[in-house]
């Protein structure tokens, strides 16, 4: 009966987020409870919660000036790890986080960016095939996919006969403790429906052949200097990569550097700031994505197909974040609409 919140708290991590949460959200959980959640209420008694303390609570994440996402985002994990006092472990007998309302905010829409036709071409240009960014950038520009998955493709995943890429796993950050070095691992994709296969274009097969061809020079160029991967099962489906002498059983790994390094999401700012800096151009790898999505439903392209190819489980995430409305749907409606009026 006189657990603390902040023991409390502890225990909901131990037993439900660690072991029924994906390595990100674990993260995430841990962050909100550790940097919000805790110094607000940890010191109180968990029976002694009530909606008047934990509405004065809420209200001053506003008046810290975090974003409606984020103040949103801790309601909700407080809200959930309370639910669990309830059931299964009946510390309390209701949640009083229920009658917490959370305070009027104006969400911020984020700025999406959409590449012109000319902005990819400077992009390109800026890091030609036989650099360490031109496999990234043109697999994120003709797939849509994350980046995360991208640096995440090993060639058994890609069929250049058939012309299709399964996405299967992803890269991952895991640094499940502070106390921990933080390593670079494959775990499952973020969804069941971000594990799809879709098919590419001739122009991205042609690219992916020349680079396969690439890295075998490379193998044979540096020998036993090549650097390259296994795997090791640290959590769950969490496997670390990491880097072993010559192996015949070593991860064909897709996303290197001429010396075999794996490239990760990390190292991804020295591709994006150049294309800022020198460029002018506003960029993130998601803008690929973002480009991706909104080329497509600009021709046309039937939004449950991007749904898939995108890998969201639900279509409004496609149709709300992702197909943006743009002067060329606007003009493509009118031309129909005209087409329809010729025909009365």
């Amino acid at each position: 009966n006189d657990i603390s919140v902040s023991d409390y708290l502890d225990q909901w991590i131990e037993q439900y987020v660690m072991v029924n949460l994906k390595p990100n959200s674990q993260s995430s959980y841990k962050g909100l409870v550790n940097n919000h959640i805790k110094p607000a209420v940890g010191h109180y008694k968990l029976q002694s919660l009530n909606p008047s303390t934990l509405q004065s609570f809420v209200n001053a994440q506003k008046e810290k000036g975090y974003s409606k996402q984020h103040v949103d985002l801790i309601l909700s994990t407080f809200k959930g790890a309370l639910n669990y006092a309830i059931e299964p472990l009946q510390l309390i007998q209701s949640n009083p986080m229920m009658y917490v309302k959370p305070p009027k905010m104006m969400k911020k829409p984020r700025k999406r960016i959409i590449l012109k036709k000319d902005e990819w071409n400077q992009i390109i240009e800026r890091f030609p095939f036989g650099t360490e960014f031109h496999i990234p950038l043109m697999i994120g520009f003709h797939t849509g996919f994350r980046i995360g998955e991208v640096l995440g493709l090993t060639w058994d995943m890609i069929d250049l006969k058939k012309g299709t890429i399964t996405v299967s796993k992803q890269q991952i950050r895991y640094k499940p403790d502070k106390k921990i070095k933080a390593k670079w691992c494959f775990a499952p994709p973020k969804s069941s429906a971000s594990a799809r296969t879709i098919k590419i274009g001739q122009t991205l097969i042609d690219t992916l052949k020349k680079e396969r061809i690439r890295q075998k020079e490379n193998i044979l160029a540096y020998g036993e200097h090549f650097i390259r991967y296994k795997t090791r099962h640290l959590h769950d489906d969490i496997h670390e990569v990491f880097p072993v002498v010559e192996d015949a059983d070593a991860v064909n790994l897709v996303c290197i550097r001429e010396d075999g390094t794996w490239i990760n999401q990390d190292r991804f700012k020295y591709c994006s700031s150049p294309i800022q800096k020198e460029l002018g151009i506003k960029f993130d790898f998601h803008s690929l994505r973002h480009t991706h999505a909104t080329w497509l439903a600009e021709n046309g392209v039937h939004p449950k197909n991007l749904q898939m190819r995108l890998g969201h489980e639900k279509i409004e995430t496609t149709l709300q974040t992702y197909i943006h409305d743009t002067q060329a749907m606007s003009d493509i409606t009118v031309d129909i609409f005209e087409r329809i009026m010729s025909t009365i």
